[in-house]
């Protein structure tokens, strides 16, 4: 019903307009079209000066309304160290063009009411004026010469790039069609690189090359993760996109670059506010000291609700809005402990048809992983109140050859790790035992078993482990852990344990 009224509102304004319109070409005919012509001119002159007011002191009006909370002043002054020399620059540009509006828009609307049509004004042509030329020449070019000149400066001062010996943490952003993919180096603090041919999608979307073993440890963030950088860090990041021009824009940083297809770009600044420490400072003020969503009672305040954020800063398609990314920024330790919490997207792939390390049984990033988890597991063997289960250890990443009691040289890792954690602990005595399936002689497997378990300890030995503290086993096939039905339990089946049998 509203709609429908308002659309009756206007067809009568249409009307009314054009009923005035006939009425004025009617009354002119009647006073002759002269004098006509020389009050709607006048009328016309006033009208465009009254307009020049107006709209000069709204536009004064509402930049200073909103300076606080859309044109980087007062709790919106930059968050990067960089940050304030752009907002410099913004400001001498914005002094040098804010003259030159007003005094165009002045000498427009004026003119047009001094030199409006009167009785008996002839216009006066003026073909050249030298004095007039060289000043609207010359101003320009020094003013422009000046600024540019400072845009250089700015631009050499918050563009260089990182050295090798810099510290700094570098992270990886591809945009695509709607979102960012995150890409956070791993332990390593390195990136590893990628190839568009590997791409496969829901598989490998940034195309990783696994067999640069810096792509290991590396991270990717989930599309509802949080982008969190640790504060008072140098951050380089990485730009790229998959199919179209998107532009990777952290407006509190001031930072802003392309995201070209086939043309990598990067951006380094430095977080010097953290989230919190950002919205303190907007709670000075009483623009963000107002409910984030007005209709709800139990609202919080817009600065609580405040956050940095990412955005895509071209019309990428449709869906443009939907690549908003929080970015949080938190001290050191926040960060690092964040970090711990995210696992590396490798080992989701890992022996699967994109692997192309699948036939290696053991890579450097294993070997870590299982010495913090042998770590772990041999610290809780020897707590005092440690029970049955948990003094039993299998020693995962103990191998031997095909049918053989020889330890392959993979076995080394996990060893000689064994043994620095037995030195530490001089005390701890324990039990090697060893398993198989049961495929084969019962006799043949129980010898096979109590082979492999002593050398394991003959390893452990000529690692300097007192003999008095280790002694061998072999169980055969008596104490499976799975069934020998399939091919993957009596894997689990073949094994070698240690237990803990003295602290």
């Amino acid at each position: 019903m509203i709609g429908l009224v308002a659309t009756l509102i206007v067809i009568l304004l249409a009307v009314i307009v054009v009923q005035i319109g006939k009425v004025s070409e009617l009354a002119g005919k009647i006073r002759g079209e002269e004098i006509a012509d020389q009050q709607a001119n006048n009328r016309q002159a006033v009208w465009l000066v009254l307009f020049m007011v107006v709209m000069l002191v709204v536009s004064i009006v509402s930049a200073y309304y909103y300076k606080n909370y859309m044109l980087g002043y007062g709790p919106l002054q930059s968050a990067s160290e960089h940050g304030s020399k752009i907002d410099g620059l913004f400001n001498v540009t914005l002094f040098f063009t804010g003259i030159v509006f007003v005094v165009t828009q002045v000498l427009l609307f004026w003119y047009s009411y001094k030199y409006r049509s009167m009785p008996n004004r002839k216009a006066k042509f003026i073909s050249h004026n030298n004095t007039v030329e060289l000043i609207w020449t010359a101003v320009p070019a020094l003013v422009m010469t000046f600024l540019v000149a400072q845009g250089l400066s700015v631009w050499n001062d918050v563009m260089p790039d990182v050295n090798p010996e810099d510290e700094y943490l570098e992270i990886e952003a591809t945009g695509y069609q709607f979102a960012w993919d995150i890409r956070y180096p791993g332990n390593d603090n390195r990136l590893g690189t990628k190839n568009y041919k590997l791409i496969q999608q829901g598989r490998n979307d940034l195309g990783l090359d696994f067999t640069d073993t810096k792509t290991h440890d590396d991270i990717i963030l989930s599309g509802s993760d949080r982008i969190v950088l640790p504060v008072d860090t140098t951050v380089r990041v990485r730009i790229t996109a998959k199919d179209v021009l998107h532009n990777f824009y952290l407006p509190h940083f001031r930072v802003k670059m392309d995201a070209i297809p086939g043309l990598p770009t990067y951006f380094i600044f430095k977080p010097v506010k953290t989230t919190e420490e950002f919205r303190q400072e907007l709670r000075k003020y009483p623009e963000y000291n107002v409910p984030y969503d007005p209709t709800d009672p139990e609202s919080k305040m817009k600065w609580e609700e405040f956050n940095f954020e990412l955005a895509c800063a071209e019309l990428c398609g449709k869906g443009h809005y939907s690549m908003k990314r929080i970015v949080e920024i938190v001290s050191r330790e926040e960060y690092e402990e964040w970090l711990a919490g995210k696992t590396p997207f490798y080992p989701s792939v890992r022996g699967t048809e994109v692997d192309p390390l699948k036939g290696e049984r053991l890579l450097g990033f294993e070997i870590e992983q299982r010495k913090q988890e042998l770590s772990s597991d041999f610290m809780s063997a020897i707590a005092p109140d440690a029970t049955d289960e948990s003094r039993t250890i299998q020693l995962k990443n103990v191998f031997y050859n095909t049918g053989s009691a020889a330890l392959d040289d993979l076995s080394r890792y996990e060893l000689d790790y064994l043994a620095s954690l037995m030195k530490d602990k001089p005390s701890v005595q324990v039990v090697l035992g060893g398993h198989t399936d049961n495929t084969g002689d019962d006799a043949a497997n129980l010898a096979l078993s109590e082979s492999r378990a002593s050398n394991v300890a003959n390893y452990l030995l000529q690692k300097g482990i007192g003999g008095d503290r280790i002694v061998a086993k072999g169980f055969g096939e008596l104490s499976p852990l799975d069934t020998n039905e399939t091919d993957e339990g009596r894997a689990n089946n073949r094994r070698t344990e240690l237990t803990v049998v003295s602290i």
